[in-house]
């Protein structure tokens, strides 16, 4: 029997992908899963990207192979769309590069900065993808601490209380998945400070700062950041678009020439219709955000009440996709949410799969229509 790669040892199937197929295969059976587990937008992309995108069809570049770092109007757009919504200036030619989904520059990323062996600072909880990628490229995450006491932020005396040597790399999100806390001016001085005096690349993954939230940032808009910061971003959760996989890495040249020489071994561009929708989509007006929100306001009260019939608890500050929410006292994650799936028919995520400091809370999406949590809640 032809083995596998050593390094898919300590890697497992990512979680949604197993469960899932639970899912699917309990819908077969005619179960009326209501599934409240995954972020993935339900709502329409902007009209005008989704007309480039068919507009685009009979263009004769269509068909070909792109450049390796996208379209330069789309480099031009995503830029523009620092300075207006960040007031981040980023040059266009140097300090973006267009990606397939922010997911594909985690690996990226990594690929381009981590040696086996390496060490990788991951936030308990966070996305399971950053523990994953470390895993697959042979170097070893270490876990840092975010508790509710703490706003879901770290703490920076621990940190430095770590053995830090071979941390190469430190991943960051705010606003944070899945908790839905937001980070001050202070935290992101003393992370870059941090970075800065360990010598480790920080790199902030913020695909939700304009869902639920009036304040978005970005981690290059402070002193310093640059020499230190990447930064990756995505149109999936912003503009309803994540099965069209695009997202981009904005930060220093020489940190982005970096992962371009892994990209360009990785692909062969990316299609040339989704780059001319996600220009359209990068103009969308304040007008855009506010009604997106709208809808997911009131889905979050929905969301809130489904929540309460449960008996769990919230923070009604919190932004982003997802309501984050602790169990009362002495239930476990897993089989919480076990339960709520074979009595109510409903799926939600046990904090466990975010990492140890999960245990005890639950992820509800706001990814479902208003029939459908008001249906979520009449069943509980």
């Amino acid at each position: 029997m032809i083995e596998v790669a050593k390094r898919l040892q300590n890697v497992e199937e990512y979680y949604f992908s197993k469960k899932l197929r639970e899912v699917a295969l309990l819908k077969a059976q005619g179960k009326p899963i209501i599934n409240l587990g995954i972020g993935s937008p339900d709502l329409e992309p902007p009209f005008k990207a989704s007309i480039a995108l068919q507009d685009c069809l009979v263009d004769e570049k269509a068909h070909q192979y792109q450049s390796y770092q996208g379209l330069p109007e789309l480099r031009e757009e995503i830029s523009s769309f620092y300075k207006r919504h960040y007031k981040v200036n980023i040059s266009a030619q140097t300090e973006v590069l267009p990606l397939m989904g922010s997911k594909e520059g985690i690996m990226h990323i990594s690929m381009a900065f981590l040696n086996k062996g390496d060490k990788v600072l991951v936030p308990n909880p966070g996305y399971p993808t950053y523990a994953a990628v470390t895993k697959l490229l042979e170097a070893k995450p270490v876990y840092y601490n975010l508790k509710a006491d703490q706003n879901w932020l770290p703490d920076f005396g621990e940190l430095e209380r770590m053995n830090l040597k071979r941390v190469k790399i430190m991943w960051i999100n705010y606003p944070h998945m899945p908790t839905g806390s937001n980070a001050d001016n202070l935290f992101y001085d003393k992370v870059i400070a941090f970075g800065k005096r360990h010598d480790i690349l920080i790199v902030n993954d913020n695909p939700y700062s304009f869902v639920l939230n009036d304040n978005p940032i970005s981690i290059l808009r402070y002193k310093n950041a640059k020499n230190v910061c990447l930064e990756l971003n995505s149109l999936s959760k912003t503009f309803n678009m994540a099965g069209w996989r695009v997202g981009m890495l904005v930060g220093d040249y020489e940190f982005v020439n970096a992962v371009l020489r892994v990209k360009s071994n990785m692909d062969s561009g990316m299609f040339y219709g989704i780059q001319k929708g996600a220009i359209e989509a990068l103009k969308c007006s304040d007008m855009w955000f506010q009604s997106l929100n709208s809808v997911y306001q009131q889905r979050r009260e929905l969301i809130w009440k489904l929540a309460d019939g449960l008996k769990c608890t919230y923070d009604i500050d919190a932004t982003g996709l997802f309501v984050w929410a602790k169990l009362p006292p002495h239930l476990k994650s897993e089989e919480f949410t076990d339960l709520v799936l074979k009595e109510h028919s409903i799926f939600i995520t046990p904090g466990t799969v975010f990492g140890s400091n999960g245990e005890g809370y639950v992820r509800f999406s706001l990814c479902a229509t208003e029939e459908i949590l008001k249906e979520a809640i009449a069943r509980v």
